[in-house]
């Protein structure tokens, strides 16, 4: 059975500074694309059966850079609906929410075609995601399965593949440009690795 590799993105302006970033689709920065080559190394040395990346632009830039060729776009990975909080940070919602968390909260509304999510809603999507790998990840050959996609997504989906409530996904940290894996133990899935950040290479 092969592993679950899971990548967050490289960084962005917003991701920098702390919002929430969804939808809006900003590029990765210089660090970021210097995170995403440094990965090249980690991605080149598996047997990738299958890589899947969200649609965002950060998130496939990350994937060509890491070198993840081919790349498939699954629209399912894409970052956490913030509906309101778009753009702004967990300090600023404070100021108004004192007590809120987005885990258990979930968001305010926002615009046209943004609705928002809430946990559950999140932790079915990543559902939907890990059906459709499952039998990748079971194949004979052992290959691994790549998804390279957003921080709160894929704490909610590691939550989920653990057997935890969406909401769990607080317990695990991500950072950007990092490289996490999660394989199985007595036939149990487990975190075998987690928020793994390679050294850049100059030479990349």
């Amino acid at each position: 059975m092969g592993e679950l590799i899971l990548v967050r993105h490289g960084e962005t302006e917003w991701s920098a500074s702390g919002r929430h970033t969804s939808y809006t689709d900003l590029p990765l920065t210089a660090r970021g694309e210097d995170q995403a080559r440094a990965l090249r190394p980690l991605l080149a040395e598996r047997r990738i059966a299958l890589a899947l990346a969200s649609p965002m632009g950060r998130a496939v830039h990350t994937a060509k850079l890491a070198g993840l060729d081919p790349v498939t776009i699954e629209a399912a990975l894409h970052e956490w609906d913030y509906g309101g909080y778009e753009g702004t940070t967990t300090a600023e919602i404070h100021r108004t929410r004192p007590d809120w968390n987005l885990w258990t909260d979930g968001v305010a509304p926002g615009g046209s075609g943004h609705p928002g999510e809430a946990p559950d809603e999140v932790g079915a999507r990543a559902d939907r995601v890990l059906a459709r790998i499952e039998d990748s990840l079971r194949a004979p050959d052992g290959g691994d399965v790549v998804l390279v996609a957003h921080a709160h997504f894929l704490r909610v989906l590691t939550a989920r593949r653990l057997g935890l409530p969406p909401s769990a996904g607080a317990l695990f940290r991500l950072d950007t440009g990092t490289l996490s894996t999660l394989g199985t133990e007595h036939g149990r899935p487990v975190i075998t690795a987690w928020n793994h950040m390679p050294a850049p290479d100059p030479g990349l």
